[in-house]
């Protein structure tokens, strides 16, 4: 079994269920006593979260790849960056370690086009949504369409997550509003829709739509476990 590398803490809420997604998917594995090889590096959000806000990825960078080595020098084989906002400075931790990455949005491409899905829809932060990190990597390296919500609705869909989901709250009247965002991306076109922030699936799952949701926090845990084994 290979070394899984978590750099996680983005926030801590949603790492919780990276490291349990990953554990749960190694015992369904291989049976018995075992559980996954991790090495995590989990960091401190509040400043990261300061830096998206003044646009200053530079900095988020930084401390992304102050992590990302340690996890290296760690042992890990393979490394995770367990959010999909921070995948905007991927290149630069890739460029700075050894180890290959496994990118979000690639592992959710690879679902999509299992499913024979082309057109999905997208909800994360306004980051996630309105630049062309991750939406940019869905159409151009995947052959994607990929919807997103009107303006309006980008920024209850980006405060919940900030102001709510990451402080670890799951509230009625916001799960209620993200089920009538989905819903609208479904009469759009859009086939299903990834929950393309890994805090999404704290609020919303299966259980509440019959559209087709792609929670990425579990999809990447399982192409990781995958890759471990």
């Amino acid at each position: 079994m290979k070394t899984i590398g978590l750099l996680g803490g983005m926030s801590w809420e949603s790492t919780v269920g990276y490291y349990q997604a990953i554990n749960k998917g190694i015992k369904e594995s291989l049976g018995g006593l075992h559980s996954a090889k991790i090495a995590m590096y989990s960091v401190d959000f509040d400043p990261i979260e300061k830096l998206q806000h003044s646009g200053d990825w530079d900095g988020t960078a930084k401390i992304l790849i102050d992590g990302a080595k340690k996890i290296q020098a760690a042992g890990a084989d393979v490394l995770l960056i367990c959010t999909n906002t921070m995948h905007k400075v991927a290149p630069q931790i890739e460029n700075a370690i050894d180890i290959p990455l496994l990118h979000i949005a690639d592992a959710t491409a690879a679902v999509l086009a299992e499913k024979g899905i082309k057109t999905v829809g997208l909800l994360g932060t306004a980051f996630t949504m309105e630049q062309d990190f991750y939406k940019g990597r869905l159409t151009e390296d995947h052959g994607l369409t990929v919807l997103i919500p009107n303006e309006a609705d980008r920024n209850i869909v980006h405060n919940v997550i900030y102001k709510e989901l990451c402080l670890g709250n799951s509230l009625p009247g916001s799960k209620a509003e993200y089920l009538r965002i989905i819903e609208s991306l479904a009469n759009q076109g859009a086939e299903a829709v990834i929950l393309g922030c890994t805090e999404i699936g704290m609020l919303v799952d299966q259980s509440d739509t019959d559209i087709i949701l792609l929670d990425t926090t579990y999809i990447h845990a399982k192409k990781a476990v995958e890759w471990a084994i």
